[in-house]
């Protein structure tokens, strides 16, 4: 799925967030702390918006792209050579303790087993190491929540079907946000597994949040 959309993948993520989403990436990237001598993993890096973002500001720091996706990362490396890996988020090509940081954009509804995920994140880092996670979530139900279903529902599997002609891609968006944890849920697993100082913003009308956690 993700490799029929990725040649549409960034400019609909444009679209869905009214350019929002350009912002929530530059957060991450502030929110992880960056250092010229970091090494940082984006993990479901996707076309690599977020490494991108992390190589403009610091661009000394060393950063792996990883994707599950093929298609992804072909579709990234048409905007600039990155550091590319083909990683499985729930088991890691990359030895204990071998990142500063781990950021990622939209990855965490897509695990099947989002501990295991957390898990593995949480093993790659060092001590004191960050971790931040972009995502979507729920929102909470208040007077502009209609509006909120609505966009889910219908305009974004309309701008994906008039787009990329893969309106069944961008009718899973809304159903994975659906089936995915609440923020504060994503917070106790990270809890769980051991990450301390664990926080959240949410952004976007509360559909949008950003985790954030030490090790």
């Amino acid at each position: 799925m993700f490799s029929q959309i990725a040649g549409h993948y960034d400019l609909m993520n444009r679209l869905m967030t009214v350019g929002q989403d350009t912002r929530w990436r530059r957060e991450v990237i502030r929110r992880a702390g960056l250092t010229p001598a970091s090494h940082l993993l984006d993990l479901g890096a996707g076309t690599g918006d977020l490494t991108r973002a992390a190589l403009r500001q610091q661009p000394g720091c060393q950063v792996v792209a990883a994707d599950f996706t093929l298609g992804m990362m072909q579709a990234g490396n048409q905007r600039g050579r990155l550091d590319w890996s083909a990683a499985d988020a729930l088991h890691l090509p990359f030895p204990e303790a071998g990142f500063d940081v781990v950021v990622s954009g939209f990855l965490m509804r897509n695990v099947l087993d989002v501990r295991q995920a957390l898990q593995e994140q949480y093993r790659v880092l060092n001590s004191g190491g960050r971790i931040v996670i972009l995502d979507t979530t729920h929102p909470r139900r208040n007077l502009l929540y209609p509006f909120l279903w609505l966009h889910l529902h219908l305009v974004i599997p309309f701008l994906g079907a008039l787009i990329t002609g893969q309106r069944e891609a961008y009718t899973y968006l809304p159903e994975s946000t659906e089936k995915f944890l609440y923020a504060e849920q994503l917070a106790s697993a990270m809890q769980a597994v051991g990450f301390k100082n664990v926080a959240f913003r949410r952004r976007m009308f509360g559909t949008i949040a950003i985790h954030w956690g030490q090790k």
